[in-house]
């Protein structure tokens, strides 16, 4: 039985750990030729490893818009037009504090950088890489794209103001690239994904900010959550599976949140 993703070319940006290893992980389960990107090449090569078969890694800085060109040449010379990109990769913080207060120009800018700017340009890249021969011009191509935002998008984070700003941008942009895609008949689909308390090295330092007892810090967010219970990496990557794959062609624009229902109440 073929994969729900089976053949497809995919590009995981932040894959080396936490959701993007398991989205990764789970894109080549169901078939996809799976292309990990990292600042951090001990990692990420230990996923495209891990994945074996067609599986690759590049390293990649998701600021710099050359990496994204030399990106996109690497995996059509590999592999072809790509099918399927998640701008996964992201930061929380390059301080200890994020209060209004204790946030500088300097990290307000870093996280702006990778968060805000490295999902831009992935857009951008994407959207023209997936366009070669795509549907727009005849052919029968077309795509998806799924950005990570948070649920830091959708309400206050005071504690970490630089970083619910950064994804609030990423959960705009993603509906603005998908009606641009629509009404340019691309066939290319834009959606974006919003992880709640989701036990990961992310979710670690989410924890460690603002200083206090991470332990205790667990298990009060925890307590907030109404399905009693923190999210796994695995959880979200099959959300992001299912909007990469084909079960999901009528959606775009939209936002898929994976909290256990924390932001409903």
């Amino acid at each position: 039985m073929a994969g729900r993703v089976e053949g497809k070319i995919a590009i995981v940006t932040g894959g080396g750990t936490g959701i993007g290893r398991a989205t990764a992980q789970r894109l080549a389960a169901e078939g996809a030729i799976v292309t990990i990107t990292d600042v951090n090449v001990d990692k990420g090569q230990a996923v495209a490893t891990e994945l074996g078969g067609a599986a690759a890694f590049v390293q990649q800085d998701v600021r710099v818009e050359a990496d994204w060109q030399r990106l996109m040449d690497d995996v059509a010379r590999r592999h072809g037009r790509p099918d399927i990109l998640h701008n996964n990769a992201g930061i929380l913080s390059t301080s200890p504090q994020q209060w209004l207060a204790d946030t500088d120009m300097a990290q307000w800018r870093a996280i702006q950088a990778v968060n805000v700017e490295g999902v831009f340009l992935g857009c951008k890249y994407g959207v023209a890489a997936m366009s070669v021969g795509g549907r727009a011009k005849g052919g029968a191509g077309g795509g998806a794209i799924v950005n990570m935002s948070s649920v830091a998008g959708l309400v206050g984070t005071p504690g970490a103001i630089a970083y619910g700003a950064s994804k609030g941008a990423v959960r705009q942009m993603t509906k603005s690239v998908a009606i641009d895609c629509a009404k340019k008949g691309l066939g290319i689909r834009c959606n974006s994904v919003h992880p709640g308390i989701i036990r990961t090295e992310m979710g670690n330092a989410v924890m460690d900010l603002g200083g206090g007892d991470p332990d205790r810090k667990w298990a009060a967010s925890i307590r907030n959550v109404p399905m009693g219970e923190e999210g796994q990496a695995v959880d979200v990557a099959n959300c992001v599976l299912f909007l990469a794959s084909d079960e999901a062609r009528h959606v775009t624009g939209a936002e898929l949140v994976v909290d256990g229902g924390l932001t409903a109440i």
